[in-house]
């Protein structure tokens, strides 16, 4: 295979400065961008005397991550004091895989000879538990997104909220579709289709790397749309600037047209969650329950990968085998030789 010419080896930050130039003009999501940048950082505060890329050995990359797993403790920053703590497992392995996605990119372009990290071990870690939501749960959300908490005055009084038609959409779509947060944050009034049910995806992605696909949901997700979209029918600022390309969920409900993003859904799903009850209430936990029930109900991996946008089967797998455990227990109380007492 040919290879370019080994160019003058950069110092390590302008090496990897340009590999996010490079990620980030070929059309990776903000969020990647991000966590290639958070990586980075890492990296230089231990190589701190930024040496070029090809003299750092694979012995200083091993001692890197065993200072990342033993040594590096993250500092929360928020509203709330927080003490210091280690990087989680997980963390750990995206550090991993992203430096190897600098270094593909480093041999490419002809900076070092061969990819460093490929021959570094995966940090190991345990995938978390995915625990779907039950459906009294989303029945408390969907209530909870109806009314404001008791008055601290009167403590058998709720008042009815605004955004509700706008909440019990956002959880519905969620739930029947399995979209991503940035997903759904990114979707327009052009994207949706009533007629036919289906939403068309952007994904992660821009430019080249964009990738789009359809997604459906059912009637009473669709009865929610409709519901929440009444009000901007024929809303002269929304038709005066090309309706179609108007958000289709806004931040504020129907006081402005600023869209959704991914920090105002967390917040508002976790607000949800406090007032129902529920815990743990995010984005991927609606994907996660879409995703289960799907297969619980006959539907096969394969469209279901499909229409989560993955580009391999290695969640769905683990989606499968929770729906088939549940098989295997459902049988174990319905086992009609073992019920009879035959």
């Amino acid at each position: 295979m040919d290879r370019k010419p080994r160019r003058k080896s950069p110092p390590l930050s302008q090496a990897l400065a340009g590999f996010v130039y490079y990620k980030s003009a070929t059309g990776k999501s903000e969020h990647t961008i991000a966590d290639y940048l958070v990586t980075g950082k890492k990296v230089m505060a231990y190589f701190v005397t930024d040496p070029p890329l090809s003299a750092i050995t694979r012995d200083d990359w091993i001692d890197f991550f065993a200072w990342l797993t033993h040594d590096y403790v993250s500092l929360p920053v928020g509203p709330v004091d927080r003490p210091p703590r280690p990087l989680a497992p997980k963390t750990i392995f995206n550090i991993h895989t992203n430096l190897s996605s600098f270094y593909t990119w480093a041999v490419r372009e002809g900076l070092v000879d061969r990819n460093l990290i490929h021959t570094i071990e995966r940090p190991g870690y345990e995938p978390p538990v995915i625990v779907p939501f039950t459906k009294d749960e989303i029945v408390l959300l969907l209530k909870a997104c109806a009314t404001t908490r008791a008055w601290r005055s009167r403590a058998a009084t709720t008042s009815a909220r605004y955004t509700a038609d706008r909440d019990q959409a956002i959880i519905l779509l969620l739930l029947d579709t399995g979209i991503r947060a940035e997903e759904l944050c990114a979707i327009t009034l052009n994207d949706v289709n009533l007629e036919a049910n289906s939403i068309i995806i952007r994904g992660k992605g821009r430019g080249r790397d964009k990738k789009e696909r359809t997604v459906h949901f059912g009637k009473l997700c669709a009865r929610a749309l409709w519901r929440y979209l009444l009000p901007r029918i024929g809303d002269s600022s929304l038709a005066g600037r090309g309706q179609g390309d108007s958000p289709l969920f806004l931040a504020r409900a129907v006081i402005d047209h600023a869209p959704m993003n991914r920090q105002s859904l967390y917040q508002l799903l976790r607000d949800i969650g406090d007032r129902a009850g529920v815990p743990r209430v995010h984005p991927h936990r609606f994907r996660h329950t879409f995703a289960i029930t799907y297969l619980r109900n006959g539907g096969d991996v394969f469209t279901l990968q499909m229409l989560l946008g993955h580009s391999d089967m290695e969640m769905v797998r683990r989606y499968a085998n929770i729906a088939q455990a549940d098989c295997a227990s459902a049988h174990r109380r319905a086992s009609p030789v073992d019920n009879w007492r035959l």
